[in-house]
């Protein structure tokens, strides 16, 4: 470990973890919310810039969020899964399984973009149909999700690479990264609607190219990089091993944060019945409230990658004073989003429509999504912390039932009742508190940390 903590990256197996723990999470949250701020920036580029469609621009990129959720959710689990075998084996100082792992996780992204963008072609726009989107709202919807689509291989890339650097403790490379690149896609945007006089499939190019650039500005970094994470083009292959193991941790991981996505397609579907004026609001409320959830979202993704390592080092007190101390500082650090993002969120989606009613309806969103936060904290946390230690099937089966059951369960049943976009969003804190209590229940039923100690002791 040594090695690691010379090259400046966090020593997560020594010292104090309270301090560092910010250190790690705070710019995962940043570089999360310049991701979304690629969207954003395409939601107030063509809600400001295509004059009499903006509306319907806004509603046609907003009626992807759901589809591009489920897809970029799927993968970035199974990166996280990378994550937490990388960092791992780092524990163990084990080079040869981090090295393994690091060249397998970078094929896997490649050929997974490769695989998804041939596939999300071909079914595109039977999705978005299903999705219930309007009439006048569908061809630009349609447009902007197959360019999307073949920005798929760069765009996981950049994740899994992302994912790499953090399992050693790295996240400022994949912010600075990402910050270029976030840069150059606002710019983009801007000439390509307002010089091009393009719509959405100008923001949409805009997008792909932007995270084209971070993916090569990452990669480049790890052919530099220090001899545990450093990446040769010859050796770029995957290992049978890594690979089952990366699948084992990361697909349920993914498929816990695609179940969200599904969840949310359906949600979607009744939102776009209600018109293309609430599918504005609701898109735009979506990408504030995001920023907040990805402060939420860091600190779980800190607990995964501090436990992993500790994990490894067989540190087992180490494991559970990680997560006290992540469900503390994440409270603390997600209260002061929420109320930063209620308190200027009015202001913020004027940015995205300045339609009054748009802007009613958005923060009506706001409100009943954020309010649901301590219950998604708990959750995202504990889920993490279970995750460090390999435990990742649990979660997503516990989130298929809590999350998407739920909200397809509120949406089948209530929704009809009383058609309003007021009941559509309690599905939100209904299903959050139900899945946190359920994580719970299984934390304590597991007790990974002393069960792993108490088999450590009967072994000696």
């Amino acid at each position: 470990m040594k090695t690691l903590t010379e090259q400046g990256k966090l020593d997560m197996l020594n010292g104090p973890i309270w301090s560092k723990l910010p250190l790690f999470a705070l710019p995962v949250a940043a570089t999360a919310i310049l991701e979304q701020l690629f969207n954003a920036s395409d939601i107030a580029v063509v809600g400001n810039f295509t004059g009499a469609d903006s509306t319907v621009a806004v509603a046609a990129v907003g009626a992807n969020s759901p589809v591009i959720s489920l897809i970029v959710n799927l993968f970035i689990g199974i990166a996280l899964g990378a994550n937490v075998v990388i960092a791992n084996a780092v524990g163990r100082d084990d080079k040869q399984a981090v090295e393994r792992a690091v060249h397998t996780s970078i094929v896997m992204a490649f050929v997974g973009g490769i695989i998804v963008a041939v596939v999300g072609e071909l079914f595109a726009e039977s999705l978005l149909q299903s999705l219930q989107v309007p009439n006048d709202v569908l061809p630009l919807a349609l447009l902007y999700l197959r360019i999307y689509l073949l920005g798929m291989p760069v765009i996981l890339l950049y994740n899994f690479e992302a994912a790499i650097f953090r399992s050693v403790g790295d996240t400022k490379v994949p912010l600075i990264a990402l910050a270029i690149s976030g840069v150059l896609n606002v710019v983009l945007n801007l000439f390509f609607v307002i010089v091009l006089h393009m719509t959405v499939n100008g923001v949409a190019v805009a997008t792909v190219i932007s995270n084209g650039v971070s993916s090569v500005l990452l990669y480049r970094r790890l052919m530099k990089s220090d001899k545990y994470i450093r990446v040769e083009t010859k050796k770029l292959r995957i290992d049978p091993i890594s690979f089952k193991k990366i699948m084992k941790i990361g697909l349920p991981a993914g498929i816990q944060s695609a179940v969200f996505a599904v969840s949310n397609i359906v949600i979607q579907s009744a939102i776009n019945s209600l018109g293309k004026v609430v599918m504005a609001a609701s898109s735009a409320a979506y990408n504030i409230e995001i920023f907040a959830y990805d402060v939420l979202n860091s600190f779980s993704q800190a607990c995964t990658t501090f436990v992993g390592q500790n994990y490894g080092a067989g540190k087992l007190k180490r494991c559970r004073r990680t997560l006290t101390l992540c469900l503390i500082e994440d409270a603390a650090a997600s209260a002061i989003a929420i109320v930063l993002v209620l308190f200027s969120g009015r202001l913020l989606l004027s940015i995205f429509n300045s339609d009054p009613q748009v802007i009613d309806i958005g923060y009506t969103r706001l409100m009943i999504i954020l309010s649901a936060y301590t219950f998604t904290m708990l959750y995202e946390v504990m889920s993490g912390y279970l995750r460090g230690f390999g435990i990742s099937l649990v979660p997503a089966l516990i989130t298929m039932v809590g999350v998407c059951g739920v909200r397809i369960a509120w949406i089948q049943i209530a929704f009809p009742q009383s058609p309003t976009f007021e009941t559509i969003m309690t599905a939100y804190p209904i299903s959050l508190s139900a899945t946190a209590v359920m994580i719970f229940i299984v934390l304590i039923c597991y007790r990974p940390s002393h069960r792993l100690a108490q088999g450590k002791r009967l072994a000696q």
